[in-house]
This record gives C-alpha cells, sequence and structure tokens, in this order.
C-alpha cells in the first residue's frame, strides 16, 4: 500500500477544493484539498484561482505525504472512494 504521485486534475473554484490523484500500483486513487487547507500550509498573500495549480505544485510533498497516512489508515470519503485533505488534517 505505497501510494506514488499521480496527476493534478485541476482547481474546482465552486467547490474551493483542488483536485489531484496519487496510484497504488495501477489503481487511481482520486484525492482533494481544500484551499483553504493549502492557505494554511502556505500563510502568505492571498492565491488567486489561476495561482492553485503552482501552489499545489509547491506544496505537493507536504500533501501527498498526508495523504499516504490517511490512505494507510483508511480514512476514505464519498463516491467512488477517495482522500479528501482539510486544514485540520495538518494540524496534528
Amino acid at each position: 500500500m505505497t501510494l506514488t504521485s499521480g496527476r493534478f486534475i485541476g482547481h474546482e473554484y465552486d467547490r474551493m477544493i483542488v483536485r489531484f490523484s496519487m496510484h497504488d500500483g495501477a489503481r487511481e486513487i482520486p484525492c482533494a484539498i481544500s484551499t483553504s487547507a493549502m492557505d494554511y500550509l502556505e500563510p502568505s498573500t492571498p492565491v488567486r484561482p489561476e495561482q492553485r495549480e503552482a501552489q499545489f505544485t509547491r506544496l505537493r510533498d507536504r500533501i501527498e505525504a498526508r495523504a499516504a497516512s490517511k490512505y494507510r489508515a483508511t480514512e476514505f470519503e464519498g463516491t467512488p472512494p477517495g482522500i479528501v485533505l482539510r486544514g485540520i488534517d495538518f494540524r496534528l
């Protein structure tokens, strides 16, 4: 159960999330992180919607490490089951 990097899917402004994926072997795992969680990880000037992909790229290692720990703990949400990260996930 080792997750590896997947792909950046996109920023959904209306849902205030960034969608991405990770892989467990050949299986793609849908993931999302709230934009407020990303802003918590990088508390600087406000990030415009068109800057979210660059912000995700800067924070990718930390985001994916936390997603992997939730995956190992089988903390799935939604249909289809996936990993959802919120600010509280980084305040441990």
